[in-house]
């Protein structure tokens, strides 16, 4: 799965964009970023979400366990790979059907922090349970929402293609030959929202996340970590 965003939607993290800077590697833009994924994944699906993002999934080579979904509802768009665990019990407390998925309820979730505020945002990926990554991004309030489970079972990642747009994708591959060192694993146990304007741990709400650059023979330009002891934020 990929989601490219413009700097209209999301700044790009300080972080990757001072990786790039220190180590100076081949980028190409957020379009040619679409087209590579496209030629490079059957019945790849792409759309263009309003003049600033572009989503792309495919069902090529995904885990059985793990698949890849996608859905829209309200102008909230969701791409969503993982499983859920806990997917009977969520989908009682948030009053859907028993045809519902992940996806479906990533969705609901997300409409519940952003119509009941203040709805703590770690509460909600807090509850969630098993293995999962998703990216959401609501157009009518050109929000993104990113989150990775506490484990990393899915991978993530995200960097800055050559035109400043940021790109999170489940390929690392894909966005190493796109935003060169200006890339990194999203980390484990983490929401990124543009409601709040900051990478957070919803395990460790209140511990800070720093980035260590990464030196010059590995792939990624910088990695991110949360910082303190470990304290599991409240599940009930």
């Amino acid at each position: 799965m990929l989601g490219v965003f413009s700097s209209a939607i999301v700044s790009p993290p300080d972080e990757l964009v001072a990786a790039g800077c220190r180590t100076p590697s081949p980028k190409i833009t957020a379009d040619a970023l679409v087209k590579r994924f496209l030629e490079t994944n059957s019945s790849a699906v792409s759309m263009q979400i309003g003049d600033h993002v572009q989503f792309a999934y495919s069902h090529h080579n995904e885990s059985a366990i793990q698949p890849r979904s996608f859905a829209v509802k309200d102008e909230i768009f969701c791409l969503f790979e993982g499983a859920l665990d806990n997917l009977g019990s969520l989908k009682q407390q948030y009053g859907l059907g028993k045809s519902a998925n992940e996806v479906i309820l990533v969705i609901e979730a997300y409409k519940a922090l952003r119509d009941r505020a203040p709805y703590p945002p770690n509460h909600v990926v807090g509850h969630l349970s098993g293995s999962f990554a998703f990216i959401v991004f609501d157009k009518s309030t050109s929000t993104l929402f990113v989150a990775s489970d506490q484990f990393g079972k899915v991978p993530l990642y995200w960097g800055i293609t050559a035109d400043g747009y940021v790109a999170f994708a489940d390929n690392s591959d894909l966005l190493k030959g796109a935003c060169g060192k200006s890339l990194a694993s999203f980390p484990q146990g983490c929401f990124f929202s543009t409601a709040i304007g900051e990478l957070r741990s919803y395990e460790n709400p209140k511990n800070k996340i720093t980035a260590v650059p990464a030196k010059e023979e590995e792939i990624w330009g910088a990695t991110f970590k949360v910082e303190g002891p470990a304290v599991l934020a409240a599940r009930e």
